[in-house]
């Protein structure tokens, strides 16, 4: 196998300003500078002519461009937009009403950025490492899994929905024009905008071309910041789906039984309580490998509060749902999974009840942005004419939970393990080969 190009998705607007910041070949013309492209009847205007799609191509070694206004943190909390820049080929396509920008750049250059961009690059070269495997087996996962996708010709929507119920999950299946997108919905890539330090480079340099396989398959190597103590299971965060590496693992190195936290009462006394585990740091060295300055404005996310008025709560979830429950009497666990986290609430108000899921569902239904995870527990106020005055959500972790658990994986690596020690830790029953 050789190595892949890859296409990113960067933006999707009506209009795009960028700068070449080196010479391009486009449309048969050497250009360079300021450009400006907007959606004009189905096509894209630029420079007076409307094209169906333009291609950028870098004549020059280490040519580079420049993207105004990207967003990144899509609907989290630290959401923002500033300008960015790549290098390799800007390709700019029509798509649902718009342009999308796609940057077309090699497997592992993408993967230099991604781990640049994911965290501090002052990580321990092993967790390093263990990130790049992590994220070069999920981008190949991913694009086989879209190849697939393709020949089904399905258009993939991942929901349920009845009278009582709404379970909906959110995977990159939607992504049909590009492999990946740039933003922590698959990986987060901000180009060249994140200088990469000589360990990033010697850790993808170093794994050049190895992923985690399972059987046959490249492992969908799923990560996520902090698992609050344990990993999650595939299927209680996506499609009902059973991968025998993405099973439920205790973030520590113990022969302490793992407690059943499907079961409430055991979920309960986890998530209230601080067990030892990797994950649970407040050592600002190791923090400071993992969060960049604007996830460091997240504090206290091994466990976690947030308490919400009756106003606020039924606010929340009328904005969200696009649906009137009422005043809300209760939010009621109907499944968890094993590391706790909630894939079905039953939402239960004066004018409806509902559950909904998957654990994403849940999150952004009962947040302005997200919950920090699923893996919460319910406190109620004093009842008003049964109705309680205040709801508060007492959780565990930051993230979906499944995979690597990037702030234990840290801490291992400070504590000594190697990379394939870190990986097999959290991907039990893979193994690791090299592709390329």
């Amino acid at each position: 196998m050789k190595e892949p190009e890859i296409n990113v998705g960067i933006v999707n607007a009506l209009e795009i300003a960028f700068t070449l910041n080196a010479k391009f070949l486009a449309k048969g013309e050497t250009v360079s500078g300021k450009q400006r492209v907007s959606f004009d009847e189905g096509g894209i205007s630029w420079n007076g002519n409307v094209y169906r799609e333009l291609t950028f191509t870098p004549l020059e070694d280490d040519a580079s461009f420049s993207l105004e206004d990207v967003t990144i943190g899509i609907n989290f909390h630290w959401e923002r937009q500033e300008t960015q820049t790549f290098l390799g080929t800007l390709r700019l396509v029509v798509d649902e009403g718009k342009i999308t920008a796609i940057n077309q750049v090699p497997a592992e250059d993408y993967l230099t950025s991604v781990i640049s961009s994911e965290m501090n690059a002052t990580s321990s070269l092993e967790f390093l490492k263990a990130h790049a495997v992590i994220s070069r087996s999920w981008l190949l996962a991913q694009i086989e899994k879209r190849k697939a996708l393709s020949k089904q010709g399905s258009n993939f929507f991942p929901f349920l929905k009845t009278e009582t119920e709404y379970i909906r999950w959110y995977d990159r299946e939607d992504h049909t024009i590009f492999d990946v997108c740039a933003d922590d919905h698959c990986q987060r890539y901000q180009g060249i905008t994140r200088a990469s330090n000589q360990s990033v480079v010697e850790a993808v340099k170093e794994t050049r071309g190895q992923v985690l396989m399972h059987k046959h398959a490249i492992c969908d190597a799923r990560f996520s910041k902090c698992c609050g103590g344990v990993t999650e299971e595939f299927n209680y965060c996506w499609e009902d789906k059973h991968y025998p590496y993405l099973s439920a693992v205790r973030d520590l190195n113990t022969d302490a039984p793992l407690p059943d936290l499907t079961q409430e009462e055991e979920a309960e006394r986890w998530i209230r309580q601080r067990p030892e585990s990797f994950c649970h740091t407040t050592d600002p060295k190791i923090l400071s490998q993992i969060l960049n300055n604007y996830d460091q404005e997240t504090h206290d996310f091994y466990r976690w509060k947030v308490r919400y008025t009756q106003t606020e709560l039924a606010e929340l979830i009328a904005t969200h749902t696009k649906s009137d429950y009422g005043e809300i009497l209760d939010l009621i666990p109907v499944e968890r999974g094993k590391s706790g986290r909630i894939s079905r609430l039953k939402i239960v108000g004066t004018l409806k009840t509902m559950t909904i899921g998957k654990e994403l569902e849940i999150r952004r239904t009962l947040s302005p942005t997200h919950l920090f995870s699923s893996a919460f527990v319910v406190d109620k106020g004093p009842e008003v004419n049964g109705v309680p005055e205040w709801f508060e959500l007492t959780g565990a972790g930051w993230g979906h939970g499944v995979g690597l658990c990037q702030i234990g994986a840290a801490v291992m690596g400070e504590k000594g393990y190697s990379y394939d020690q870190i990986l097999l830790h959290y991907y039990q029953g893979a193994e690791i080969r090299k592709l390329y």
